[in-house]
């Protein structure tokens, strides 16, 4: 299968602080990847360093044959990689429409995208002209989805979908991702194990800022000591 994206031994530092010390993610076409490890051990500044906005001093970032790290974020984005961050970061004082609106890349991007958004996500429809501020902690990550989706992205980097959301909501999230899935590759930052196992087709650990194993998800499930080892989980 070809990979969309590869990451080879990226090193990446924020202020003095050596966060990632060689990192390597390879990324089929049409896959669900999940980057894991516990808190603190580099998924999202690898996220944030595939996108240029804490860049690699060392190694290196393909997309799609081509050699993006050194590149600029804004440029990054525009070869069709989309970002959901942690804790959403949506525009609280747009309406629903605005936010969606604004992540247009080409002018006519939320008309177009209208039909897939709100099927995939039919309470945005309802809530179309409420501020941000009125929205759920579980409607603000569909918000957030949903405005990765408007531009014409190849890749999304999901930060941490399911953190504070209730069980029902993560179910209907899930159940959006894998049709996401079906159009757009995903690199998926994910603690929860249960949820990530459940989506990802493909793993990368990462600990304490080195990519330690990568494979198959369906292999990591049976195998209960890297689990514990790397992940806490049982």
């Amino acid at each position: 299968m070809t990979n969309l994206l590869e990451v080879h031994a990226i090193h990446t530092y924020i202020g003095q602080y050596h966060i990632l010390q060689g990192v390597d993610v390879r990324v089929p076409q049409g896959s669900i990847t999940a980057l894991l490890g516990r808190n603190g051990a580099g998924k999202t500044t690898t996220l944030k360093s595939i996108l240029g906005l804490t860049p690699p001093r060392q190694g290196s970032v393909v997309f799609q044959g081509r050699t993006i790290s050194g590149m600029r974020s804004f440029d990054i984005a525009a070869l069709g990689i989309g970002f959901v961050p942690e804790h959403r970061a949506i525009f609280r004082d747009l309406s629903v429409e605005e936010n969606l609106k604004i992540a247009e890349r080409k002018k006519g991007d939320y008309l177009r995208k209208q039909e897939l958004i709100f099927s995939l996500f039919p309470d945005l429809k309802r809530l179309l002209h409420l501020p941000g501020t009125s929205l759920s902690g579980g409607q603000q990550q569909m918000l957030a989805i949903a405005r990765a989706l408007v531009p014409e992205n190849h890749l999304l980097l999901i930060d941490e979908p399911s953190e504070g959301l209730a069980p029902v909501i993560i179910e209907s999230m899930m159940t959006a991702l894998r049709q996401i899935s079906a159009q757009s590759t995903i690199i998926l930052v994910e603690q929860n194990f249960l949820v990530a196992s459940q989506l990802a087709e493909y793993y990368v650990i990462i600990e304490e800022g080195r990519s330690v194993q990568s494979g198959n998800m369906k292999d990591l499930k049976q195998d209960k000591a890297t689990i514990h080892r790397y992940l806490g989980a049982a």
